[in-house]
This record gives C-alpha cells, sequence and structure tokens, in this order.
C-alpha cells in the first residue's frame, strides 16, 4: 500500500522519539492544506456535538488559520451528510488577541467574524472574545484576568472549559499564540497570560498560556511555507518549549500538525 508523505514522516518520527507520537499531515500547498483543514474542523465539531450537545472551539489568526474559517463558511453553506454543525451551540474562544482598538484589522476577532463567524449565526453569548484595548481595561493584564474569569465561569467543574479543537499557528521563530520563545509567556503557569514587548507587532497581546493549551482535547498546529520549514522540524525533533513554543503545544488526546509541502520540508522522510 503506498504511503502518504504524512504517513512516512509519522514513521520516521515514531523511530526518533519515546512520547506519543503526533498526527502529522501534509498537504500540497496551503490552498488544499485549508480547505482539508476547514473539512476535518467541520467533522470533528460535529462528532462533538453528537457526544455533548454542543461543540467548542478555540480559533487564530493569521493566512491559514483565517483561510480555514472562510472554506468552514463555504462548508456551512452547503454541509455534507453526517457533517452538519449546529451553528448555535458551538462555542467560540480565541488563542491570542491584539491589545488594539476593536475596530483594528490587527483584530483576530475581526478577521474571523468577517470570514465565518457573521456568516454562521453564532450567537453573541457563545463568541468569547479577547478584550480590546477600548473596551476599559486598564491594560493587557487586566485584560487577561478579565479572560481567565470567563473561562472559569464556563468551565462549571473544572478549572477550565472544554475545548473540543484548539486551532494554533506558528511563526518562523516558533511561537504560537503569543507565546515567542524565551519570553515571559514561555514559563508562565497561568492559564491567560499579557504579553508585552512582543517582537512581532503589534506588541501588547493577551494569550492563552501552556495551562490553557494543554487542555485542549486536540490541538491542530496550522502552518504553512518554507520559511516555518526549520521551526516544524526542531518542534517535532524535541525542541524545548521555552526555546521554541510549538514544541510544547500537546493535547490532551491528540496533537495534529497540518502542513503544506513547504512547512514539512525539513522533517524526516519529507523528500521520499
Amino acid at each position: 500500500m503506498t504511503q502518504s508523505p504524512g504517513d512516512r514522516i509519522v514513521a520516521r518520527l515514531a523511530e526518533r522519539t519515546d512520547g506519543p507520537v503526533p498526527d502529522v499531515v501534509v498537504e500540497p500547498d496551503a490552498e488544499v492544506l485549508a480547505r482539508a483543514a476547514a473539512a476535518a474542523l467541520v467533522a470533528r465539531l460535529a462528532a462533538a456535538q453528537a457526544v455533548h450537545g454542543t461543540a467548542s472551539v478555540v480559533l487564530t489568526g493569521g493566512g491559514v488559520g483565517t483561510a480555514v474559517l472562510r472554506q468552514v463558511a463555504q462548508l456551512a453553506e452547503e454541509p455534507a451528510p453526517g457533517q452538519q454543525v449546529d451553528w448555535t451551540a458551538v462555542d467560540v474562544w480565541w488563542g491570542d488577541e491584539r491589545f488594539v482598538p476593536a475596530d483594528d484589522d490587527e483584530r483576530n476577532e475581526k478577521g474571523a467574524r468577517e470570514a465565518l463567524l457573521n456568516r454562521v449565526g453564532v450567537p453573541a453569548e457563545r463568541v468569547h472574545a479577547m478584550p480590546a484595548s477600548d473596551a476599559g481595561f486598564d491594560g493587557p493584564e487586566a485584560a487577561a484576568e478579565w479572560y481567565a474569569g470567563q473561562l472559569a465561569a464556563a468551565a462549571g467543574e473544572g478549572p477550565l472549559p472544554r475545548f473540543d479543537v484548539l486551532l494554533l499557528g506558528m511563526g518562523p521563530e516558533g511561537h504560537v499564540a503569543s507565546i515567542f520563545p524565551h519570553s515571559p509567556a514561555a514559563t508562565d503557569e497561568r492559564p491567560v497570560v499579557a504579553v508585552r514587548d512582543c517582537p512581532k507587532p503589534p506588541p501588547t497581546r493577551v494569550s492563552l498560556g501552556f495551562t490553557a493549551i494543554a487542555s485542549a482535547e486536540e490541538v491542530w498546529l496550522l502552518v504553512s511555507g518554507e520559511g516555518k520549514a526549520d521551526a516544524v522540524a526542531s518542534a517535532l525533533g524535541g525542541a524545548a518549549p521555552v526555546d521554541l513554543p510549538a514544541a510544547g503545544a500537546r493535547g490532551r488526546r491528540a496533537t495534529r500538525w497540518l502542513l503544506d509541502a513547504a512547512a514539512a520540508g525539513r522533517l524526516p522522510g519529507a523528500a521520499d
């Protein structure tokens, strides 16, 4: 039987690591990656609703993350049999947010609303946006504390609510959410952290910490582009999370790396 590139890479990773092996899926390019990730996300949310009655997703920004949301919106218009998502019963959270005014184009929330949320009818009370800088908070620390309170209030009996899927992008230096290498957030054990002096503009942000990320049932990393290939290989090769935060992004039940061929180019077996 012929193996896909993702199958070959997982096999090589299994040979070289001792811990649980993440799923690695490789698509030819970013466009195909966005379509495949969208179809998988819709199926996963539909499955969660079949079990729990509701579903929850943590969104990311960035080029691929927003492209996935546009594809999800298209699938919502013509759902496949057995993959209908009731968007009135989906809770939406964010992995990080830029601490800028609400109408700023840098806001992940703004991009997500335009790409998906305004098109599928998620009720306002189920959209849990991180605060904007003009929302009345003194700074990102107060905004982070407030968001942690929202998570706790939604959790019921546990410290954090159920996240069925938590989506993450990754930067070329290996950052995820707004956790950057060797930054205070990389060692902060709080579920939500304020980020100042971020090396990528805008410099002030609010981010989930590793504690919250690790609570998700599944963590999916969406990565495209040759410029991220070295970081992908290092993260999957066992780099320390403080050096390369993407290496510390792991789900409770599953961790999936959804890559295009360029981003997977430095992985063992990628050229087979």
